[in-house]
């Protein structure tokens, strides 16, 4: 299949697996159908050509297998009357509408919230079990196993595709937003290859949650989510050089950044925060339009961040909180402050194998004129990290601290 036919296909896979489940109410026998759908189109569209409406023509085809696959099971007797009302194909629905209610059915209450996150990612994000397994800082095994676990409790749990009753929806919801935000996240900084950004990934993270938005606009954590969105992909532009190499935030060109995209969200962020209960998407939202405001580095208000910080350490307490947090704490009191904030981090399990960890510690470790243990500590980063522009950068950085030579 070309490149952009398989871009194509990962725009249309949460449309077609959402039709799907919809019209069949499996979810597992709904995903290898469309998976075989894919397989075809790899086969036939580079010779015949991308269809007029590939999305209802990945429907057909998939639908057509999954019936195929009910009529020859061994419990056909009881099943031939199902098989029966499923011969004809669904009309494709709207495809924002089964999307959410796909997000939707993936947070179902009977499964744990860490397999929600993980089928959600596998089925309308379209990532691979390695980039889960990534995000979530466990083996790669154990992500499969979770993936195939969520799927069987779908199946057991009776889960149709239906929105939740009204007493699940916050919940449900706040797992969505949770896993759009890896989405965004994975996109913004690639966890693996050659390339920095998955920019098709940003944007489908970026377009749920406005669909999300739309749906539910006085909802603060929403609107939150959404202008960080915004706000962090507004840099993208200017967060890689001429190679394709990273370039910090601190060495951006600003005049680079979207202006469309932080005007936006900068208003989104300033509404809600006046009128929402304040929530964790929100703080985010909040510092990141404190460094949009910045026309450059050296103006950033870095006591107002460090304060959002701490409120954000109090709300949702996390290492990767943490970590900022010691960047801000450093700018503001002195490279030594934030360095004591990352001690507690040394033996956090979470943190054992992940590369930011020392590439923070060698940021402030060159800040404090350390120049060995920043270069052993941006060394090490590069080992730790699986994302080729983010290893060039931290090996170029422990190349400026190498002892000159004789």
């Amino acid at each position: 299949m070309t490149e952009a036919s398989g871009d194509l296909w990962r725009r249309l896979a949460p449309r077609v697996l959402a039709a799907l489940v919809r019209r069949y109410r499996d979810f597992d026998a709904a995903e290898d159908a469309a998976q075989e759908a894919l397989l075809a189109a790899a086969r036939q569209w580079p010779e015949e050509g991308v269809p007029e409406d590939p999305g209802a023509w990945l429907i057909r085809v998939a639908s057509r297998r999954l019936v195929d696959g009910i009529r020859s099971d061994r419990a056909r007797a009881r099943r031939e009357e199902t098989a029966a009302r499923l011969e004809y194909p669904p009309e494709p629905g709207p495809a924002g509408d089964d999307t959410l209610t796909l997000l939707l059915l993936c947070c179902h209450p009977a499964l744990p919230e860490p397999s929600q996150v993980a089928l959600t990612l596998r089925a309308v994000g379209g990532l691979g079990t390695a980039q889960i397994a990534r995000a979530f800082l466990v083996p790669e095994a154990t992500m499969a196993q979770r993936i195939s676990r969520a799927k069987q409790r779908i199946r057991a749990a009776g889960a149709h595709f239906d929105p939740p009753p009204p007493d699940e929806l916050p919940d449900r919801l706040r797992t969505v937003l949770h896993v759009l935000y890896l989405i965004f996240n994975e996109g913004y900084t690639a966890s693996d290859g050659a390339d920095l950004h998955r920019v098709e990934l940003a944007a489908e993270a970026i377009r749920l949650t406005r669909a999300v938005h739309a749906a539910r606009p006085d909802d603060g954590e929403v609107s939150g989510l959404l202008a960080l969105m915004l706000l962090t992909d507004a840099r993208r532009p200017a967060r890689t050089g001429a190679g394709g190499d990273l370039v910090p935030l601190a060495e951006q060109d600003r005049t680079r950044w979207d202006r469309a995209a932080i005007d936006e969200g900068t208003e989104l962020i300033t509404t809600t925060l006046s009128r929402a209960p304040i929530g964790a998407y929100q703080i985010q939202a909040a510092i990141a339009a404190v460094h949009a405001e910045a026309a450059t580095a050296a103006e950033t208000d870095w006591p107002q961040i460090l304060g959002l910080y701490t409120l954000l350490a109090r709300l949702a307490p996390n290492p990767v909180v943490t970590l900022n947090r010691a960047v801000a704490a450093a700018m503001v009191h002195g490279p030594a402050v934030g360095l004591a904030l990352l001690d507690g981090l040394a033996d956090d399990p979470r943190m054992a194998r992940h590369h930011r960890l020392p590439a923070v510690r060698a940021h402030l470790a060159e800040l404090a004129g350390d120049r060995d243990a920043a270069r052993a500590d941006y060394l090490l980063a590069a080992r730790l990290s699986t994302s080729l522009p983010e290893q060039r950068y931290l090996n170029a950085r422990a190349d400026r601290l190498r002892p000159p030579a004789g």
